[in-house]
């Protein structure tokens, strides 16, 4: 007895522990995978309705069965009660025994006590059908709107998706375009880049600032030289090569 009670108490804390625990489980997997959980639940009562449509396909056969008894039964009852009418008749004429007019009486009474029950199992079975009926009716109309629930659902799961996605996009487009203004204005390598073309503009300006000072007293110079030659050949200032010619040979012009 004691180990009875020991298991019994032990099934209980499983039942109990590990049934919320089941629970638990069920809900996560719902979260995680929700499709598939969706699934399991239209699985689960699409199996209901099948075994509940087994059912009531078997209790419309027991009804069956039933009505036909019962029908069977009248049917016999009434034959036995117009049969009892002439059979008064035959046993005056001595053409049946009182043992068999006995036990045609004890049959038909037997079968008249019967037919309330039959009539009542007929009634039950009748009855159960119904509210078989009436399940099954109710469970088909739950598949429906779960399927047309489900349908819903998913349709607005990916629409969420699919907004969540351009929203994933949006955000990598923006980052994006976010490193490459930063990279415009915040690159060190760029900025040291553009230093470098700025030092090296200054150096080149500074040369030729050099250049064009060191250049001046050799313009001034040549200036210089130029004035000298002019004014030692005053004659020649401006002398064409055809006139330079006839004054070397000694010709002078017409």
């Amino acid at each position: 007895m004691s180990n009875s009670n020991g298991w019994g108490l032990t099934a209980r804390l499983i039942s109990k522990h590990f049934g919320a625990l089941g629970d638990r489980v069920s809900e996560a997997i719902a979260n995680f995978d929700p499709e598939t959980a969706t699934e399991a639940d239209r699985d689960r009562l699409a199996d209901t309705l099948r075994g509940t449509a087994q059912k009531l396909a078997a209790a419309r056969s027991s009804f069956e069965k039933e009505r036909q008894d019962v029908v069977k039964l009248r049917e016999l009852i009434a034959s036995d009660e117009r049969a009892a009418e002439t059979l008064g008749d035959r046993l005056a004429a001595g053409k049946i025994s009182e043992s068999t007019i006995n036990l045609f009486c004890d049959e038909l009474e037997a079968n008249k006590a019967r037919l309330p029950t039959e009539e009542q199992e007929a009634a039950d079975a009748e009855e159960y059908m119904s509210e078989l009926q009436k399940i099954v009716d109710a469970l088909s109309k739950q598949l429906a709107d779960f399927d047309a629930a489900a349908k819903k659902a998913m349709q607005a799961l990916a629409t969420a998706n699919a907004q969540r996605d351009l929203q994933h996009v949006r955000a990598e487009r923006q980052e994006q375009l976010n490193g490459l203004r930063g990279l415009q204005g915040n690159s060190s390598a760029l900025n040291a880049l553009t230093r470098r073309a700025q030092n090296v503009s200054n150096e080149a300006a500074g040369m030729k600032i050099v250049a064009d000072i060191g250049q001046r007293p050799l313009d001034q110079a040549a200036e210089l030289d130029a004035i000298r030659r002019s004014a030692a050949n005053p004659g020649t200032a401006g002398e064409s090569a055809l006139d330079r010619l006839k004054r070397l040979s000694g010709k002078t012009a017409a």
